[in-house]
């Protein structure tokens, strides 16, 4: 049997000796985090998708919020330290990261952008992130997921996001 692809994001973690949890699932092209959560089991509370921005002084921000909710780009921009956010076009996104749209891990990007986790993230043991590419998830702490992109917590996501799960 091939040995599995290592992934940047996963490469940056055993760097760091930061113990992670590798999920595959079946998958050819781009699926939301929904769909992903569903195919894996993953808690869909303890899911995050990786959303990548762009400020005004043209800096790039790395922005970790959970699947179902929507993320509040005035909360980020503060957050960040910037007036505004605006985010990346799908079109930018690899040449920028380095990942595609559906495989963008807040990990092991081409470069090392300001991350933002959303401060949900902290009530739970393990969170659940992409993977670096199509059909890979990873689970690990939110703290690690923090130490590792070099990031910080704070409340960046919408009030009252209309939720299928609420």
């Amino acid at each position: 049997m091939a040995k599995e692809a290592k992934t940047n994001a996963m490469r940056m973690l055993e760097r760091q000796k930061i113990p992670y949890e590798a999920i595959t699932y079946e998958c050819d092209e781009f699926i939301d985090g929904l769909h992903t959560a569903e195919i894996t089991g993953a808690p869909v509370e303890q899911s995050f998708k990786t959303i990548v921005t762009r400020g005004k002084t043209g800096q790039y921000y790395v922005l970790v919020v959970p699947i179902a909710e929507e993320i509040d780009l005035k909360k980020a921009a503060r957050a960040a330290g910037e007036k505004s956010l605006e985010m990346l076009h799908v079109k930018d996104l690899l040449p920028i990261t380095g990942y595609v749209r559906g495989g963008c891990s807040p990990i092991g990007m081409k470069k090392q952008f300001p991350t933002v986790l959303d401060a949900s993230a902290e009530q739970y043991d393990r969170i659940y992130i992409s993977g670096g590419r199509i059909g890979l998830t990873l689970c690990l702490s939110p703290a690690d997921v923090c130490k590792a992109c070099r990031g910080k917590f704070a409340d960046i996501t919408a009030e009252n996001t209309s939720s299928i799960f609420k």
